[in-house]
């Protein structure tokens, strides 16, 4: 019943053909599912991901289009990461984006892995990362986690190289996702808030049984922490990380357009997810019953700061109800909202997205 990694992380939007232009169309990943909010069917929610709507690369959003913006803070998630293989591949999407007109933070050097940050059309901070060189790059393998360590000082905010950094990008313009550089591999972390690190872990590790695989500080804010959890080496796809805050003087995050709504994290069947459940119960967590999402079940808990977050099965996949050449392509709803569908189609304003490449 090992947590198996990411699954997929949920975004709230306010304009769902604005957030088809940019994920699909900017950054070229597939609308696997066209759907409404399964609680409120005026509303979307669009699921994006790699060829196949696989658990890990999936990001999801729900159109709130009459909510007031969110904002980042404790019990929220600040952010997530998509995974690009390479430094080349980091910097043409640096230069295809520029050029989109979408402003660009780095690339910055995390010692680990090095990163671009963004914004998608309502203002979700979104960063790029590649895949190494890893948490074995300060600590041996079988001790990674076990000890703080602080980030190289040139990294920290206020130290860089600013003027060095903003020049640092691919020499030619990039209008087409070339091979190299396309994020269909998925997420490589999600990065959320807490108030009490410690407490935190004891959540992450303790209940949920993910190891610690990085200890040390945030290069933005360096008197705060930065612990990263993962599936056993904490390869991209299985982290979580968060920054330590002040309880006292930092606010907590409102959920609205802009902000993630919770992240969640993979196990593999029905039979998993219902163990979950009894030991997330016996640990005292709050915990919902098995939800019916179709394309995968799932429950629903909290971290110790109130983010929410979900356990979901890596089944039964996008395909339950379309062939996997048009995934996306009409809407999709759940059997007990079939009957509903000429008012539901009524209330949504008609999407366009732009035609699928596969590999």
């Amino acid at each position: 019943m090992s947590i198996q990694g990411l699954h997929h992380v949920t975004l709230i939007g306010s304009d769902a053909q604005r957030t088809v232009d940019f994920f699909a169309g900017a950054l070229g990943l597939r609308l696997v599912k066209k759907t409404v909010d399964f609680d409120e069917p005026g509303c979307y929610h669009l699921y994006f991901g790699d060829g196949a709507g696989t658990p890990g690369t999936i990001v999801s959003c729900l159109e709130w289009p009459d909510a007031p913006a969110g904002h980042e803070g404790i019990g929220g998630t600040q952010h997530f990461a998509l995974l690009v293989e390479d430094r080349a591949g980091l910097l043409r999407w640096k230069r295809r984006l520029v050029d989109l007109g979408i402003p660009i933070d780095g690339p910055l050097d995390r010692h680990y892995f090095e990163s671009i940050y963004f914004h998608d059309p309502d203002g979700a901070l979104i960063e790029i990362a590649t895949r190494g060189p890893g948490w074995t790059r300060d600590e041996e393998p079988d001790r990674i986690g076990t000890e703080h360590r602080e980030p190289p000082p040139e990294m920290l905010k206020g130290n860089r190289d600013q003027a060095r950094i903003e020049a640092d990008t691919w020499p030619e313009p990039v209008p087409e996702i070339t091979p190299a550089m396309r994020l269909r591999a998925g997420l490589h972390h999600v990065t959320a808030v807490a108030g009490d690190i410690e407490r935190t872990h004891a959540f992450l590790n303790g209940v949920l049984g993910l190891r610690r695989v990085k200890r040390t500080s945030n290069f933005d804010r360096p008197s705060f922490f930065h612990w990263y959890w993962g599936v056993g080496d904490g390869r991209p796809g299985t982290v979580v990380t968060y920054f330590d805050r002040n309880s006292a003087t930092d606010a907590r995050a409102l959920i609205g357009p802009g902000q993630p709504h919770h992240y969640a994290l993979a196990v593999e069947d029905d039979a998993a997810l219902l163990d979950w459940r009894e030991r997330l119960l016996a640990a005292g967590a709050a915990i919902s019953p098995v939800i019916d999402r179709v394309y995968f079940r799932s429950i629903f808990t909290r971290d110790p700061d109130g983010q929410v977050v979900e356990l979901a099965t890596r089944g039964p996949g996008f395909t339950v109800d379309e062939p996997a050449a048009a995934l996306g392509q009409r809407l999709s709803l759940p059997h007990w909202l079939e009957p509903r569908r000429a008012g539901i189609e009524r209330r949504l304003r008609p999407l366009a997205a732009p035609a699928w490449t596969a590999d």
